[in-house]
């Protein structure tokens, strides 16, 4: 139905408006620019992930093939459960996870941000709980320490109290704490994506690390994704979207 107003004794046509209050010639182009937006970071996260995935796919094929017995892998074909479980519980959070932040994908599609959710919070459990599992019973990586062992432990209790303050705040409807959480919780989950960044870009300056090098190159990555991570929750207009 087309609208006419009437100013100064003359009539001319109201544009209509659509849900947004835009008019309707505006229809399309935040949708397709919301979209887009959605889909770079969707793709940035993916590509943080690919890297990490690739090794673990890698690590389970060498556990289930009975791979040669060496120093690297020698704790994992003694009880390799809690690393296929890691890795596969990781890969689904990180894949999956990347869909979950960019708002137009939750606006647009509720009910599955829901249902992935869900199985999120599974897998985001299972991979902080099997990390926590390697650290403490698994022998100590050749290269590694006390330091690097007390980080691990300290990020993978962060990385499940995460993911359990994010359940606790959307089970009493505080959408937004929820959406806090869970960023954080998934920061973490990515640490080792960022890890192999620094440790490229450090090797290539200074050479191999030592235990002490290589240890605070893992604890800066993690502080470096949740930095991120509180950029993100702090953005203006943030806490503002509306969730269904």
């Amino acid at each position: 139905m087309k609208v006419i107003s009437k100013n100064n004794g003359r009539a001319h046509k109201v544009p209509r408006l659509n849900d947004l209050e835009k008019p309707t010639s505006q229809k399309t182009k935040a949708p397709i620019k919301a979209l887009l937006t959605g889909w770079l970071v969707a793709a940035a996260l993916l590509m943080l992930s690919a890297i990490p995935i690739a090794f673990g796919a890698f690590r389970v094929t060498e556990v289930v093939g009975g791979a040669e017995i060496t120093p690297e892998n020698a704790r994992f074909l003694a009880s390799p459960l809690p690393i296929v479980l890691h890795i596969l519980s990781a890969s689904v959070y990180a894949i999956l996870g990347a869909f979950q932040f960019p708002t137009v994908f939750r606006q647009y599609s509720p009910g599955w941000h829901r249902a992935a959710g869900r199985i999120l919070i599974v897998c985001g459990l299972l991979t902080g709980l099997s990390a926590l599992w390697m650290t403490l019973f698994y022998s100590y990586p050749p290269g590694t320490g006390e330091l690097l062992y007390a980080l691990r432990l300290l990020f993978g209790v962060a990385m499940v109290v995460s993911i359990i303050l994010g359940l606790a705040a959307i089970r009493r409807g505080d959408v937004i704490r929820h959406k806090a959480w869970m960023i954080r919780g998934y920061a973490i989950g990515l640490g080792l994506g960022t890890q192999i960044l620094t440790q490229l870009v450090c090797l290539l300056i200074f050479g191999p690390p030592s235990e002490l090098s290589g240890a605070l190159q893992m604890g800066t990555s993690w502080l470096i994704n949740l930095a991120v991570a509180e950029l993100v929750i702090r953005k203006p207009g943030t806490g503002k979207t509306k969730e269904t």
